[in-house]
């Protein structure tokens, strides 16, 4: 470019570079407070982790949805993986209150595992069948604003789906895993 020539972007690319840097502080931020909800929920960092688990499973049903349906990553699709990890949360976290409630009332730990785990089947797949269906509609939506609401609804579905399936059997396993040597 010639001396004094600049170069300076305004307009909606502007906007989507701001959105950009506030979603780089406010993701990582979440995701921290949801691993100090779920400590202080706990009070164990052990079984806070085996619930938080479920973000990374969930992220990347979301993810895989995304590419399925060809929608690229934007803004909205990082404002449903946020809502997303909050959900992802609260189905393990049904999962373990549970099961650590059973290991309360004296049960060894495989009978407290797979009665948790067959006590919970049901709040965990209507948990997310709520949630998943009331997002169908904004999935399939082809009028005015559909480009914002389509990654958004893509990512919690396709995230959930995700989520549900890996809490129903990759948490149980996790639990036994980490708490063998109680």
């Amino acid at each position: 470019m010639p001396a004094g020539y600049w170069v300076e972007y305004g307009g909606s690319f502007e906007q989507l570079i701001s959105a950009s840097q506030r979603l780089a502080v406010v993701v990582p931020v979440t995701l921290l407070l949801i691993f100090a909800l779920l400590f202080w929920a706990f009070g164990s960092a052990r079984d806070a982790s085996i619930v938080f688990s479920g973000v990374p499973l969930a992220l990347t049903g979301g993810v895989l949805a995304l590419a399925v349906r060809g929608i690229p990553l934007s803004i909205s699709a990082g404002v449903g993986f946020i809502a997303l990890s909050g959900v992802a949360v609260l189905n393990g976290l049904v999962m373990i209150s549970f099961i650590r409630h059973l290991r309360e009332q004296g049960r060894s730990l495989d009978v407290a595992v797979r009665e948790g785990a067959l006590g919970r089947l049901r709040p965990v797949l209507m948990t997310a069948l709520v949630a998943s269906l009331g997002f169908v509609p904004m999935a399939f939506n082809v009028g005015a604003g559909s480009e914002v609401q389509r990654p958004l609804a893509t990512v919690v579905i396709g995230g959930i789906v995700s989520s549900t399936l890996l809490t129903l059997l990759v948490l149980p396993v996790l639990y036994c895993w980490l708490h063998r040597k109680d």
